[in-house]
């Protein structure tokens, strides 16, 4: 049994610290400064990390607070949240992931979605980051990626600063102490902002001071040049989603609740949709914000905490997040606050658009223990749809699932992304591209699967605008959008009667209880009727051009199933 290490910051004699002990922790000849808890077996150098200064071992929030704030990495603000900044990284650098390729990948790896890179250049890499680390603190975590002792994966994580130790150990499954004290990492991440790749030397983007690495073989992720904190926890999910579905087990980027009955629903979307909202239900018990898997017993959550975007974050709209985001523990990014009070500006988005809250699911009343569910009754694709002609709920087919399933649509604005100008189409296959490893068929066709053998209704609502695209409309009701949603859940939508929608050709409600009528007929909304007809006849256009590099892997009733203008305009 591997035995734990309680070692004292400061010491000059670590070893006379731990009992039984002839010696300190060291690598080499090299004294390490050592705190915390861990498996006496597995220290850094079994990675190959030498000469390093310190490693802090699965530190919990006090002590990362007391680092990250000695450091000058963050602030602590009104309510007692950490703030910190990322620099110019606000968000995920998808360009900059790359993948190595070798025997277990050449032809498993879906590489119309995914940058190759040599294991060469991955081994100059990682080279390289042990020898930047010489000299270093490291702050360290092992963590579960997965609530299902099944399928889960164990992790280990090594960043250069204490904010993405506290963020990481928010965001992912905090093994208990006697499970730390025997932990034997599978997967291994390691963070270091302050490196900056070459792309000659690692195969990087020419021009980009950012780099993310992933060897499935010897399950590394090497990540560099970035402060955005998310690479850590999308690193993971990438990592369980190249290797769950040889298991029968479908990885989802999806949110997650259940209601008091047992029946499970699941909310996919990309960023800005509302998954993490619309899934905070106070009438239904939180499974999961951002990654689930579903297999042959149900559902479960990949991680241990939620990563919720805090925009105009209102007490009123959303008030299990905003009590969650305004404690002691969370961690807020790029949030701006007043110098004098700290307290924070939910509405300023100068520094970006994508602020962002992490906290632990403890911090959700409601939020289940276990992490797991039943097999789902429900699925909800969620799409913002910034054009505004898409209605805010449709009843789909099998086959509509499938297809919208893979369209993955949503629309990006002005201002969410540097550079982007008006409105812009996102499709994103399985509403995930850039975590999808695999080609996406394999994706579809399991959830394809699941969703028939369990008669699972599916939906698809559009939180994003309504009355006229991004700029001239309004954001659809937040109060309309629950109660959709509600209505879908608790089965009552369903005997609803239903219109065929003239150019998506998804059954749409004509009338629910507690929603305007004329939400539910997107073009009475608009005062220019031929403007609305020209916008969606685009967007129809836009989803059957998209579709066309699935057509040869799906049936010919996916196929059918595409956005196809029938009618005259209503």
């Amino acid at each position: 049994m591997g035995r734990a290490l309680y070692l004292t910051s400061g010491s000059t004699d670590i070893g006379s610290l731990v009992s039984g002990s002839p010696r300190p922790a060291c690598f080499g000849e090299d004294f390490v400064q050592e705190t915390g808890v861990r498996n006496k077996a597995f220290g850094a150098d079994k990675f190959g990390l030498k000469n390093l200064k310190a490693v802090h071992w699965n530190l919990t929030e006090a002590p990362l607070y007391e680092h990250a704030i000695a450091a000058g990495e963050a602030k602590i603000v009104a309510g007692g949240a950490l703030c910190a900044e990322t620099g110019h990284h606000t968000g995920r650098s998808p360009k900059d992931k790359h993948t190595v390729v070798d025997a277990l990948t050449e032809h498993s790896v879906w590489w119309g979605g995914n940058r190759k890179l040599s294991q060469e250049h991955f081994d100059n890499l990682y080279q390289d980051f042990l020898a930047h680390c010489a000299g270093k603190t490291l702050f360290a975590q092992d963590l579960y990626g997965g609530a299902n002792a099944t399928y889960r994966i164990r992790t280990r994580v090594y960043t250069e600063l204490a904010w993405h130790s506290l963020f990481i150990r928010t965001l992912l499954i905090r093994p208990n102490q006697f499970e730390l004290e025997n932990f034997a990492p599978e997967l291994t991440i390691i963070d270091l902002p302050s490196f900056r790749p070459d792309a000659k030397r690692h195969g990087g983007r020419e021009g980009s001071d950012t780099m993310v690495a992933i060897d499935f073989t010897r399950k590394i992720v090497l990540i560099c040049g970035s402060s955005y904190a998310g690479e850590m926890k999308k690193s993971v999910f990438t990592t369980l989603n190249f290797y769950l579905p040889a298991q029968g087990v479908m990885p989802m980027h999806c949110s997650a609740n259940v209601g008091p009955d047992g029946d499970s629903a699941l909310f996919f979307g990309l960023s800005g949709t509302g998954k993490t909202t619309l899934s905070a239900d106070p009438n239904r018990t939180l499974i999961g914000d951002d990654e689930t898997g579903w297999g042959p017993d149900g559902i479960f959550n990949f991680e241990g905490g939620c990563y919720a975007k805090c925009v105009n974050l209102t007490h009123e709209n959303e008030p299990q997040i905003w009590d969650a985001t305004n404690r002691f523990g969370a961690i807020l990014e790029n949030v701006v606050f007043d110098p004098l009070t700290r307290a924070p500006d939910y509405t300023d988005i100068s520094k970006t658009e994508n602020t962002r809250s992490a906290y632990p699911l403890e911090s959700i009343p409601n939020a289940s223990r276990t992490g797991c569910a039943g097999h789902p009754k429900n699925v909800i694709f969620l799409t913002a749809d910034a054009y505004g002609v898409m209605p805010p709920i449709a009843k789909l087919t099998p086959a509509q699932a499938m297809y919208h399933f893979l369209s993955g649509y949503t629309a990006k604005v002005a201002g969410t992304e540097k550079g982007l100008v008006g409105v812009q189409p996102e499709f994103s296959t399985c509403f995930g591209a850039p975590f999808l490893p695999r080609p996406p068929a394999e994706y579809g066709n399991l959830f394809r699967k699941y969703v028939a053998e369990h008669k699972v209704d599916c939906w698809l609502v559009n939180s994003g605008w309504t009355g006229g695209q991004y700029g001239e409309g309004r954001r659809m009701p937040i109060k309309a959008t629950r109660a959709l949603v509600t209505a879908a859940l608790d089965g009552s939508l369903k005997n609803a009667s239903f219109r065929t929608d003239p150019y998506f050709g998804f059954a749409v409600p004509t009338s629910v209880p507690g929603v305007e009528p004329h939400l539910l007929y997107p073009m009475k909304t608009w005062k220019d009727k031929a403007a609305f007809d020209k916008i969606a006849r685009n967007l129809v256009k836009m989803f059957q051009d998209n579709f066309v590099k699935f057509e040869n892997d799906v049936d010919a009733d996916v196929r059918a199933a595409a956005p196809e203008v029938r009618l005259a305009a209503e």
